[in-house]
């Protein structure tokens, strides 16, 4: 049959060559990937279908995590929000949920990211302007007033003090009545893509790893349907990366987080089924489609045959996505709706269990009402209307989705192989390696160098930046404005608080913290007994501070 097909098909090349030729020289991916004129039976002849694609809901779930995907379930709509105070985004929240959000996510601001108090000198300026500033749980009690905490989940996008955050969330369920083991949500959580591209870090590796698995033997007892990690390539795409490196670098995080879990003595069946990841979803449809299937099929073959995981769900790959931010054009904003809408489509082509699409303003400011209701809208839109949530995995059987699966595993298994040998056969130790050499620090910034001369070289094509640019152009945005008494009311609320609480109460809930942090017991206990009294955010991590330290950046010339 091959040997047929074969010949074949170097007839057709002969006569294809005779009779057209090709609009450029050649075809590849955003990440650099050659992709070839056709793609036969010959491109997957090896193909085992059993060991490759399984069915949907069942090793090697490369066709999803679930038997009925969105036939029984539609994947969360879950717009990331969040801005000034807390009763600015509660009121964001209820927006969103009045028009069909199935999720709430919460972006905070860069103090709160940092472990800043908003009185803090370094937080002036920033105090509710990229996000919700958050100082003691009575902020959360604002910004989750009249939500309630057993009808809805919860993502909250922060990693260096996402203790302090799911702490706060246990504390305002009890107040509404709702234990922990009913909550329901995410944390991020993930330090090693902080160190790798983000940037927003406070303790050293080592502290920030022991906190981690502190959250994942705390949450196994007490918020068992709680996410206690979202690993995320999100951020390691929006700094440059190519898919490839997304896909590499995050599953080798993800390997990282399992062994020292299992370091920590953990049993691994115990903690990874709550384990989730953070995908990105750009604008190289099939590419990002073949990344998504790509992450399925190896985590499901690294977890049950590296490190000997029962439990299929410990094999089970669940993932939210948002789309590119980094693909977002300031000239001629229009356009993003659509690249919003196809980013979308291959998130959910690929099998993603939630999904954020980017509002079409996010290349100048927040996102207005208006322009989030789009957003939302486009999922919608892609969920009811299109009928690609018919069948399960529809593009399953395409030699070129096949073949380019298959390549995107490849090459990411070269990358495994580096950062194992950093480590000695350790993906723990090759990434901690990797972080203190800036090893993926600098493959991340040679990819984005690489990406910006293809765009300026024209040989990537962005519509109105390199092609179809209109110089006349006139940008109108309906802006978005943050109240600039935010910050000063903000600070007058915490002022309040510190006033009010048991600061004797305080102060012994923060000493014996500071004990715990210096001994090997589980931090959970200590940071919500402190949450409960209303320590601040900034006095936890000035605490945790003085026991771990805080990292420095490495230098790279």
């Amino acid at each position: 049959m091959y040997d047929e097909l074969k010949k074949s098909l170097d007839e057709w090349y002969k006569r294809r060559k005779e009779r057209s030729k090709d609009i450029k020289p050649k075809y590849q991916t955003i990440s650099g990937l050659e992709i070839k004129d056709l793609y036969t039976p010959l491109d997957i002849k090896d193909f085992d279908y059993k060991e490759k694609l399984g069915f949907p809901g069942e090793y090697p779930y490369t066709r999803g995590p679930y038997y009925n995907m969105y036939r029984g379930r539609v994947w969360t709509m879950r717009q990331f929000a969040g801005f000034g105070r807390a009763s600015d985004t509660n009121k964001r929240f209820k927006y969103l949920l009045a028009h069909g959000e199935t999720g709430l996510s919460t972006a905070f601001d860069f103090p709160t990211l940092y472990g800043r108090d908003s009185d803090d000198p370094l937080s002036e300026g920033e105090v509710g302007r990229v996000g919700v500033a958050v100082d003691t749980l009575a902020d959360f009690e604002i910004l989750f007033d009249g939500i309630p905490l057993d009808k809805v989940s919860t993502s909250f996008t922060i990693n260096p003090t996402a203790a302090i955050i799911l702490a706060m969330y246990i504390v305002v369920g009890e107040k509404q009545g709702v234990p922990s083991e009913k909550l329901r949500g995410t944390i991020q959580n993930d330090m090693f893509k902080e160190y790798h591209a983000q940037n927003e870090w406070i303790f050293p590796p080592e502290p920030s790893l022991r906190i981690i698995t502190d959250i994942f033997a705390f949450a196994k007892d007490h918020v068992p349907k709680f996410n206690t990690i979202s690993i995320s390539g999100y951020h390691i795409r929006e700094a440059g990366s190519t898919a490839i490196q997304e896909l590499a670098f995050t599953l080798a995080d993800g390997f990282a987080y399992v062994e020292a879990g299992i370091r920590a003595g953990l049993n691994v069946d115990d903690f990874a089924p709550r384990l989730s990841f953070f995908f990105n979803a750009h604008m190289d449809f099939f590419e990002e489609i073949a990344k998504f299937r790509a992450a399925r099929r190896i985590w499901a073959r690294e977890m049950k045959n590296r490190y000997k995981a029962k439990k299929p769900e410990s094999w089970r790959l669940r993932f939210h996505t948002q789309t590119a931010g980094c693909s977002l054009t300031l000239q001629q904003p229009e356009n993003n709706i659509v690249r919003t809408a196809y980013e979308a489509l291959s998130a959910v082509l690929g099998g993603t269990q939630s999904l954020h699409t980017n509002s079409f303003d996010e290349a100048v400011q927040l996102p207005s009402e208006k322009a989030v209701k789009i957003a939302l809208r486009t999922q919608q839109i892609i969920a009811e209307e299109t009928g690609v949530i018919n069948t399960i995995d529809p593009l399953a059987g395409s030699y070129f989705v096949e073949a380019l699966t298959d390549k995107m595993e490849e090459e990411a298994y070269k990358y495994f192989d580096k950062i194992l040998e950093f480590g000695d056969g350790s993906f723990l130790d090759g990434v901690l390696k990797g972080i203190e050499i800036g090893f993926f620090r600098k493959e991340i910034a040679d990819a984005s160098y690489a990406y910006q001369r293809r765009v300026e070289e024209g040989e990537y094509s962005v519509v109105g930046i390199n092609k179809y640019a209109d110089p006349d152009e006139k940008i109108e945005i309906p802006r978005f404005y943050i109240d600039p008494n935010v910050e000063p009311e903000q600070i007058a609320f915490l002022k309040k608080i510190k006033s009010e609480r048991d600061n004797t109460a305080v102060q012994n809930a923060l000493k014996r913290m500071e004990e715990a942090a210096r001994t090997n017991k589980n931090l959970m206990p200590y940071i919500i007994d402190a949450v409960r009294v209303y320590a601040t955010e900034g006095e936890i991590v000035n605490t945790l501070k003085s026991v771990f330290g805080a990292y420095k950046e490495l230098v790279m010339i």
